[in-house]
Formats: C-alpha cells, structure tokens, sequence
C-alpha cells in the first residue's frame, strides 16, 4: 500500500490535535510568575527574618532547587509541568528538574554508570557552554582592564 507525501500529511494533521496556544501561553505565564513570585516571597521571609543580603542571595536560590529536586524525585514536578508547560522552565526550576529527571530514570543501572553519569547528561552543555562563556569573558575583561 502505497501513501502519498500529501495523504499522509492530511492523516497526519487529523490524527494529531491542534495545541491551545493562547490556554498554553497562560498557563506558562501564570505557573513561571507563580514561581517567581514564590522566590521572591521566600526572600521577602529571609529579609525578614534578618538575613544579609548576600545570605539571601545564596538562600533563595538553594530553596528553590531542592524544592525542585524533592518534587521531582517524588513525581510531582513533572505533573506540574504537564500544565504548566513551558512554566516550570524558569531557570532554576528548569535546571534542577533537568539535573534530577536523569538520575532518576537511571538509578536502576547503579550509582556510578547510572546516575551519576546521567546526572548533567541534559544540564550537562548548559554547564559547559555557560562556564566556557563565562571564563571567556573574564579574559576579555582582564585583558582589556574593564573592571
């Protein structure tokens, strides 16, 4: 049986829904304010509680990671991020999620050639490139004096 590129294609868009873009878009909207708002309701509560501000900015973050991880770890995250769709990638959120997610699924294979091997294998160039970029930029900026 032979299909041709223009049938297949029509079977294809109707076997396939159409995504809610607009639902999508607020949804996301609503889920990456809602974390954002909740760091910096962490913050305002390390501020409160007398905190510097350089304690602070090493706290908030910490939080929201291992808030992450723990939610990742018992499966909850990634219920949230069927919802909340591109929401749940705000940055640290995302990181911790993509960190977490591949230990996880290959814990099974031992900890040395599963997890921790698999660890960083999606934060993995992220690291890489942002370290890279980054030491890169401080050559830049030491050899041209811009401090």
């Amino acid at each position: 049986m032979s299909i041709s590129k223009d049938e297949y294609s029509k079977m294809a868009d109707k076997a396939s829904p159409n995504s809610p873009v607009v639902l999508n878009c607020i949804k996301a909207f609503l889920f990456g304010g809602g974390i954002c708002l909740f760091g910096q309701v962490l913050n305002t509560l390390f501020q409160n509680a007398g905190m510097s501000a350089d304690n602070i900015k090493v706290a908030t973050p910490c939080v929201l990671i291992v808030i992450t991880a723990v939610l990742t770890g018992i499966g909850v995250f990634d219920k949230i991020a069927r919802h909340a769709g591109a929401g749940t990638i705000v940055p640290i959120t995302g990181f911790a999620n993509s960190v977490v997610s591949p230990a996880l699924e290959f814990k099974h294979e031992g900890a040395v050639l599963g997890t921790a091997a698999q660890m960083f294998s999606i934060a993995g160039p992220v690291l890489v490139y942002g370290i890279g970029s980054s030491v890169l930029y401080g050559i830049i900026i030491y050899l041209f004096k811009l401090y």
